[in-house]
């Protein structure tokens, strides 16, 4: 009886990293919603409100030891939604559906980059779950689907906040979205801040910097969250290309 009892525990789903969980799928999901119904800033807001509940749900797990195979497994269906979907509708809905003025052939060239946007994260997701525990912990391979959508949907978020109409830019939201989605499935390597010393003592100058950094967001949230994240995305292709020049440097 103890025995299975102990079988059911271990099988048991723990309630509150996958509360988390679900908090960043329904934020995902309230994000589409947003989109279809033209409340664009509305659903960039909840992709930003998605990604803050996804960083939690890992951090709260490893804290409680409540980490599980379901957990793991559902985040993933969670970050796919939240971060492959939601991104990808509201650039179409925004912006790309427009190009069918041009042309019909256009109007489709819209909709399958923003699929390649989706199709990408979920390539991403699947790489990262079959590299756990094989792979360098201090780096991605690739771009993380939340840091894509980021840049994606801070970019909507500074154009609506400028009074930019998603037409005037599909050019410009179709090379973001491509550009994004081709780095999610990239082999750019990408500092995962996962070695971070949290539990070490750092420098006074670091709360300084943690400060200006919370002060920018509240004054312009929008053009800060963009350029970090745009910065972020850029990075990888410049590591890549410095270590292969200091290679062949060495050589």
């Amino acid at each position: 009886m103890t025995k299975i009892s102990e079988t059911a525990k271990k099988k048991g789903i723990y309630l509150l990293p996958n509360l988390f969980t679900t908090g960043a799928l329904f934020a995902g999901y309230y994000s589409i919603i947003a989109s279809i119904n033209g409340k664009f800033e509305l659903a960039a807001i909840s992709v930003f409100i998605a990604a803050l509940l996804d960083g939690l749900d890992g951090r709260v797990a490893r804290l409680t030891n409540t980490q599980s195979a379901f957990g793991e497994q559902y985040d993933s269906l969670s970050d796919l939604v939240s971060f492959g979907l939601a991104p990808s509708l509201l650039m179409y809905t925004w912006s790309l559906k427009s190009l069918a003025v041009i042309h019909p052939v256009m109007g489709k060239i819209g909709w399958l980059v923003a699929f390649i946007y989706a199709v990408s994260g979920a390539l991403r997701l699947a790489r990262f779950n079959v590299q756990i525990g094989t792979v360098d912990k201090a780096y991605f391979q690739g771009l993380a689907s939340p840091a894509a959508a980021a840049v994606v949907c801070s970019f909507v978020w500074v154009a609506v906040d400028h009074e930019f109409t998603g037409e005037s830019l599909r050019f410009v939201s179709l090379a973001v979205t491509l550009c994004a989605g081709l780095l999610m499935v990239s082999r750019f390597r990408y500092y995962s801040f996962k070695t971070l010393p949290f539990k070490e003592s750092v420098p006074f100058v670091w709360i300084l910097v943690l400060v200006l950094i919370f002060v920018l967001l509240a004054l312009a949230p929008a053009k800060v969250l963009f350029v970090v994240f745009g910065l972020y995305a850029l990075s990888g292709p410049i590591m890549t290309l410095y270590g292969l020049r200091k290679k062949r440097s060495k050589k």
